[in-house]
């Protein structure tokens, strides 16, 4: 009777810090979107939709070459440092920092240098020679960008869901909104502009991300502990979330990369525009995951499987009732939402439709990549992310050539379809657990 009722207190215990936190991530991610649509709308609305993509591009190009300087490591310091920090174990919390930092530090710069080199390889080969500028000035923010993401994701293994909401939901482009306002404001309207706001604002937020970090350090007390980690048990953990990372982004982003070599950057630039809309169906999802990953991590390390298959459950539902007033709005108005950011982006409509009934999937599918990487499943999720990328890429390149944005939006559509059902099925099959919610429909069994 007595163990009953304490699982029953330490399941509340955990719901209720699963809601605390989501609610600060969510109030912080709904400002975030805001601030990220103003950014976008300023773009769109005032240079265009050829220099929206233009800045797409650069922007996919960055993203890229920091996901291979990351290493997959910030991933996996969510899954070390919630573990590590739950147990007090602070001095192995700390060398795991510092190991951290001494990969991806040499990393970032040796990338940042050859996107340099070959900048102008680039741009010829998307036909665009006008680009090479904007690829040599990208370069400048490999390093900083991979250094707020690792900081950003540690805070977040610490369970500081407002420090980490805040660096990666709302601050970047928020002080990229400021910075080309003030831009405008001296009538400065050049292509680069918008490339220039946001790598400053990138800049500034990495240097205040490792100076609140600092002092984070300062305030544990770092008490002698037995716990050892060696650079390949973290390279062990953190290379199959870098191949997972690769993957998801070149399933989110492989699109744009193609369109760069057969479209237009007006196109482009319409096709971004509706990618950035129909990811409004992720805010509640990553609200639910900024708190959720690093529950998993925990809870499964301590083998408290009641308290995690509650934690699944409570987040499905949850990602399930915030998704669906959003996906409704985006598949009954798309014209609309697209012409706010200018008549040019009207024709996306479709675009619009086929991305969000795929993010809607990814949505009510819940948390299956976190679930899978803090629960040591993280090279099946890998083998997972990668046949979905090969799959996105090789449809991309037949459906493109042909259908230009619209073959991009459809083959992105059913990647993440197939990578969603591969992980719930997977799921299932470990953990005995349905992650998708469906109200009346599904019943859980707790083990």
């Amino acid at each position: 009777m007595y163990s009953k009722i304490k699982q029953y207190i330490l399941l509340d215990f955990h719901l209720i810090e699963l809601m605390k936190g989501i609610s600060i991530s969510l109030t912080i991610r709904i400002f975030g979107v805001g601030t990220g649509y103003l950014f976008t709308f300023l773009i769109a609305k005032y240079y265009g939709a050829s220099v929206m993509g233009s800045f797409a591009l650069s922007q996919t190009i960055l993203m890229i070459t920091v996901i291979m300087a990351k290493l997959g490591l910030d991933t996996a310091s969510v899954r070390f440092i919630s573990e590590h920090y739950s147990k007090k174990n602070y001095i192995t919390l700390k060398v795991i920092y510092f190991m951290i930092l001494k990969m991806v530090i040499p990393l970032s710069i040796i990338l940042s240098i050859g996107l340099y080199i070959i900048s102008p390889f680039l741009a010829n080969l998307m036909h665009k020679p006008d680009m090479e500028g904007l690829f040599k000035v990208t370069s400048i923010g490999v390093l900083p960008l991979s250094l707020l993401f690792i900081h950003s994701e540690s805070f977040r293994g610490m369970k500081k869901i407002l420090i980490y909401s805040l660096f990666r939901n709302m601050t970047t482009q928020l002080v990229g909104s400021i910075i080309l306002l003030i831009f405008f404001y001296f009538d400065f309207k050049m292509k680069i502009i918008p490339l220039y706001a946001y790598l400053i604002s990138i800049c500034i937020l990495s240097f205040i991300a490792a100076i609140i970090w600092k002092f984070q350090f300062r305030e544990l007390s770092l008490k002698a502990n037995n716990s050892r980690i060696k650079f390949r048990n973290l390279l062990k953990v953190s290379f199959p979330m870098l191949m997972t990372s690769s993957m998801a982004y070149i399933i989110n982003w492989v699109g744009v990369f193609i369109l760069g070599i057969y479209n237009s950057e007006s196109d482009i630039g319409v096709y971004n525009i509706a990618m950035k809309l129909s990811m409004l169906t992720n805010i509640s999802l990553f609200a639910v995951n900024s708190i959720a990953a690093p529950k998993f991590a925990e809870l499964f390390a301590n083998k408290n499987m009641i308290g995690f298959n509650q934690t699944v459950y409570q987040s499905s539902k949850l990602i399930f009732f915030t998704t669906i007033p959003i996906i409704l709005i985006l598949l009954i108005f798309p014209t609309y939402l697209l012409g706010i950011f200018g008549d040019e982006y009207e024709k996306g409509k479709w675009v619009l439709i086929f991305l969000t009934i795929g993010q809607f999937i990814n949505s009510i599918s819940g948390s299956t990549g976190y679930i899978l990487q803090m629960t040591g499943y993280q090279k099946i999720f890998q083998n997972i992310i990668f046949f979905s990328a090969v799959i996105n890429i090789f449809m991309n390149i037949i459906l493109v050539p042909s259908l230009g944005i619209f073959g991009a939006s459809i083959s992105s559509m059913i990647c993440i379809i197939i990578w969603n059902f591969l992980s719930v099925f997977i799921i299932y099959k470990k953990f005995n657990i349905i992650t998708v919610y469906f109200p009346n429909f599904i019943s859980r069994k707790f083990v």
